[in-house]
């Protein structure tokens, strides 16, 4: 962003600070436990991420000609952005406590933090079993105030009818994907279909295409400016999950903050690893049962190796690496043919190289 613009990362940090500060009272009148749950979401919410879903949003609305000059349009999209923040807290602390993954941004996961302040404090009652309850509440906590920010966001009755909608959309379709990505571990699912059926509701409608629209109504975008930028959404959110795919297995600690290989450990079935089996079938039949018989199981870092070499040598990192570039490379074609505004053209197409070609 140019130092005339309003950054949106800035913006946004900026609305969250303010909610939170306005809950800090509210949670003090109920009892010491939610504002220690309060305090805990907020630095959990501030502590890192890149803001990806709030900037998609706020660039859509650029893209349809929103004004940054208003000032009360400006605190408007960007509660709305904190929102979209808010949501997604949710939906990672939810997602951990399902995969039981420790970490999450290089720190210990929510559920795994409450389990550790019960141990340390000598409560009453299995520590893993409040930590899961504590983390599933505050990312109910977390949820219930993304739709307080969206209908108190300060948008006019106009705009917010047309938001309600694609935010409705985006809600459902996350929690969908969610419930089909773990259906998939659980049954094994070894097809290539289900896992990008996966990526796009559980990635790509909620991480690109549904922010982007979220922005254009409320500039009241034409069709055509919201068919193209579903058609850049769904396949640079698809290409940003099979990035995370290969991250989720090549990726280090450092890199990634979480474990290496997690994604191995934890039995995910990605599209990475469907096309690993798919392959491995096809032409080294003992490296297919190895991978069968290792997935989902505590890996040692010989057999991380070993994985990832097969998952190497047949050619699903190929495969994936293919995907990725057909996806971005159509994506960033809708773009430049839409009707959006030049910056904001120019905005997308940066983000899609940096999501599909990033390294954590």
């Amino acid at each position: 962003m140019t130092s005339t613009r309003t950054s949106p990362v800035q913006a946004v940090e900026a609305a969250l600070r303010r909610f939170f500060a306005d809950r800090r009272d509210e949670a003090a009148a109920v009892g010491p436990a939610c504002v220690d749950a309060v305090t805990e979401l907020e630095t959990y919410v501030l502590r890192g991420g890149k803001r990806v879903r709030p900037t998609f949003a706020w660039l859509g609305w650029l893209g349809a000609g929103g004004d940054e000059s208003v000032d009360a349009t400006v605190e408007a999209v960007a509660r709305v952005g904190a929102a979209l923040e808010l949501f997604h807290a949710a939906a990672l602390i939810h997602d951990d406590v399902v995969d039981a993954a420790p970490t999450r941004r290089g720190a210990p996961a929510a559920h795994v933090m409450f389990a550790d302040r019960h141990r340390d404090r000598y409560w009453n009652g299995d520590a893993e079993l409040f930590g899961t309850g504590a983390a599933i509440l505050t990312g109910d906590l977390a949820q219930g105030w993304a739709e307080d920010l969206v209908h108190t966001s300060g948008l006019p009755a106009s705009a917010l009818a047309r938001v309600v909608p694609v935010w409705s959309a985006l809600r459902t379709e996350v929690l969908f994907g969610q419930l089909l990505d773990v259906t998939a571990e659980a049954a094994a699912e070894e097809d290539i279909d289900t896992p990008q059926r996966v990526n796009q509701y559980k990635t790509a409608s909620y991480t690109v295409e549904r922010p982007l629209l979220i922005g254009a109504a409320i500039a009241g975008a034409d069709p055509g400016l919201a068919a193209a930028y579903s058609a850049f959404g769904r396949d640079i959110g698809i290409a940003f999950q099979l990035r995370d795919d290969l991250l989720g297995v090549f990726g280090t600690p450092e890199e990634t903050g979480k474990p290496s290989g997690g994604d191995l450990v934890q039995g995910k079935r990605t599209v990475l690893f469907a096309a690993a089996l798919k392959y491995a079938d096809e032409r080294d039949p003992d490296a297919a049962k190895f991978l069968r018989t290792k997935i989902g199981t505590p890996i040692t870092d010989d057999e991380l190796t070993a994985m990832r070499s097969v998952i190497t040598d047949v050619g699903a990192v190929d495969h994936v690496e293919r995907d990725i570039t057909r996806r971005t490379e159509r994506a960033l074609a809708a773009l430049r043919s839409s009707s959006a505004t030049d910056y904001a053209k120019d905005e997308l197409t940066a983000m899609a190289i940096s999501a599909t070609q990033r390294t954590s």
